[in-house]
């Protein structure tokens, strides 16, 4: 024989040999040939046996708040509010005690969504978050979502979360922002049989999600093709010399050509442009040499055009000259005052009559 003592907020479960007894509260007890086991009243309840052996005691049963997690469900556990534990399948019990308020969330985790019974904030916590598939849609992205392989909705920019459970995600993200394809080395022979290689670029964006990812597959790829045969289809229908000519007009054709397709791929191709025309090299000689001949040409051009205005000239002044003496009296002095600053000084030799000589040829004769 033993004794027992249970002091306030404790119980204990009397066994003997194993078996269930009863359950005793707050006092002090001889035991024959019995064991006893005490527990505070809060917290879980760990049962030694099966524990719905021990709730047919209707008395322990009122103590208690069980409950049973099936597969696939999970039981958010609050002590005062505060989310303490996540609660798998499995049988569990917690004592009713006025010093804990515990409150207990059953949720179906075999469902997709999230119930609303789960506060938001919670989903980020660090034992909730195992449970939780977070996708994050960017502000520029839109997204596809599709469950166990089928389409089921359209996701705007935002966060999204599901229970990670046997169901297949998939999300296929679009980017709704402008866009560039680069359109390099396109091999491309002119009507005249000219090869040029061609360097283009193409600006587009996703304005239809739908049709760029459920209606097509890779939208971009082929917006691509049909960018490149709308620039040969362009470029072969003119010769080179053509082709030169009315590069201008290659962006707007391209627009046009494509506008039809682009729209069947769910995208807008905002602009087109040629970044560099590139000629063989037999052909870039070619061109070189006949903008030499031209610029020759020119060159030749101006200065007869200037020959003709100075002859022009030269016989202008002549007309007035002979018809003016006092004019050409100037024309002369001129003349003679320019052969004079290109003579720094005079040396003379000689009698007088050198000096005589050199008045008549700088002082004009009455």
């Amino acid at each position: 024989m033993k004794r027992v003592k249970i002091n306030a907020y404790q119980t204990g479960l009397v066994f003997r040999n194993g078996v269930y007894q009863r359950l005793i509260t707050e006092g002090s007890y001889w035991l024959w040939n019995e064991t006893v086991t005490i527990y505070n009243k809060q917290g879980a309840f760990t049962s030694p046996i099966a524990l719905n052996l021990l709730i047919q005691d209707s008395e322990l049963a009122a103590m208690l708040e069980v409950f049973t997690v099936n597969d696939q469900e999970l039981v958010l556990q609050f002590e005062n509010g505060l989310l303490k534990a996540v609660l798998k399948a499995g049988e569990y019990a917690f004592w009713k005690t006025i010093a804990i308020n515990y409150s207990f969330i059953k949720v179906n985790t075999a469902a997709l969504d999230l119930p609303d019974t789960v506060d938001k904030s919670l989903l980020q916590h660090s034992l909730l978050a195992p449970f939780v598939r977070t996708v994050t849609v960017e502000n520029f992205e839109k997204a596809v979502l599709f469950v166990d392989g089928k389409y089921n909705s359209m996701l705007e920019s935002g966060i999204y979360y599901w229970w990670k459970n046997a169901t297949a995600v998939f999300i296929a993200r679009v980017d709704t922002r402008q866009q560039q394809i680069e359109i390099n080395g396109q091999e491309i022979l002119t009507r005249d049989k000219a090869a040029l290689r061609i360097n283009a670029w193409a600006q587009f964006r996703v304005v239809d999600i739908e049709k760029a990812v459920l209606q097509n597959k890779d939208y971009d790829k082929q917006l691509y093709i049909a960018l490149q045969l709308a620039l040969r289809e362009y470029v072969s229908g003119y010769g080179f010399d053509e082709l030169l000519e009315k590069k201008d007009t290659i962006s707007a054709f391209v627009m046009n050509a494509v506008a039809q397709q682009a729209s069947a791929l769910g995208v807008e191709v905002l602009s087109f442009g040629i970044r560099d025309i590139i000629l063989p090299g037999d052909v870039k000689e070619i061109m070189n040499q006949v903008l030499v001949a031209e610029k020759k040409a020119q060159a030749n051009t101006i200065t007869r055009r200037e020959e003709t205005a100075s002859t022009r000239s030269l016989l202008n002044t002549a007309k007035l000259m002979e018809e003016n003496a006092i004019l050409w009296k100037l024309k002369e002095l001129e003349y003679v005052e320019k052969i004079a600053d290109k003579i720094s000084n005079i040396s003379v030799n000689g009698n007088g009559a050198l000096l005589e000589q050199l008045k008549q040829i700088f002082v004009a004769q009455k």
